[in-house]
């Protein structure tokens, strides 16, 4: 069987996952995405692809994602800076990214420390402290992308739909498995940013007629122990609008890049 670091997560964060599912269906019930004008609606493509970083290393990565968060505005990540916004392309970043998965995987050291101070906030640093307003977004299928091959540009659609118009801050990726094989055959242990949800803080708009083509760019960067660790590449990603009617949007069709 692979070795795959995030095992540990699907064991442990199968009850935390189908509760984020549920809060986020209900959110969308009741409210509909928050930023909404109206019942103007445009399309929301989501796409996937890799920096080099380390995968010539691999022969294989292979990562599923079951659904997508989006973040209104006002709405809270709960991704720690350090780790879902660290670029893949600094590999001496990569232990302090290890390190601080234990801060950023819903803080649940600092949330004991902080429990006698405020109670509501830290009660267990799980589900508690679960962030606010962030919409969750579940495919119909979980979709599968291997990283080796979306190299050079190439990129995969896992998902696109129809939405209400409106702002949003971030897009996150609920990767449920990465099973890796490196290019001697050995399995490969690849880590997940403290548990927590892939991380894109780049603020975005669906508009009205309109497609917004998402691509989250991420890819694996080796750690002193030999494993791996699979960051977001702030630096490549990328949003695109086009109109439905294929002349390019109301601004010429822009793409914009990551600004940071």
């Amino acid at each position: 069987m692979p070795s795959v670091s995030d095992r540990p997560l699907a064991a442990d964060g199968l009850g935390r996952r189908r509760y984020l599912q549920a809060t986020g269906a209900a959110a969308l019930a009741t409210a509909g995405l928050a930023g909404c004008v109206g019942t103007a609606t445009g399309t929301l493509a989501t796409r996937v692809t890799d920096q080099p970083a380390d995968i010539a290393d691999f022969e294989s990565l292979v990562v599923t994602i079951e659904g997508i968060w989006l973040g209104p505005e006002g709405a809270e990540s709960g991704a720690d800076g350090g780790d879902q916004t660290g670029d893949a392309d600094g590999a001496a970043n990569s232990d302090d990214g290890g390190d601080q998965t234990d801060d950023g995987g819903d803080q649940t050291d600092d949330s004991g420390d902080q429990t006698d101070d405020s109670g509501d906030q830290t009660d267990d640093g799980d589900d508690e402290s679960e962030p606010a307003g962030r919409e969750y977004l579940e495919f119909d299928e979980p979709q599968e992308a291997d990283l080796v091959r979306l190299q050079d540009g190439e990129t995969r659609l896992i998902d696109e739909r129809e939405l209400s118009v409106g702002t949003y801050q971030f897009l996150q990726l609920d990767v449920s498995a990465v099973d890796g094989t490196l290019s001697g055959g050995d399995e490969a242990t690849v880590d997940l940013p403290g548990n927590a949800p892939l991380t894109f803080n780049e603020t975005f708009e669906v508009r009205e007629n309109t497609q917004t083509t998402f691509t989250a760019d991420f890819a694996p960067v080796r750690r002193g122990t030999g494993s791996y660790l699979l960051r977001p590449v702030p630096s490549g990603i990328e949003v695109s609008y086009d109109t439905e009617s294929g002349d390019g949007d109301a601004d010429g069709g822009d793409t914009d890049g990551n600004e940071s």
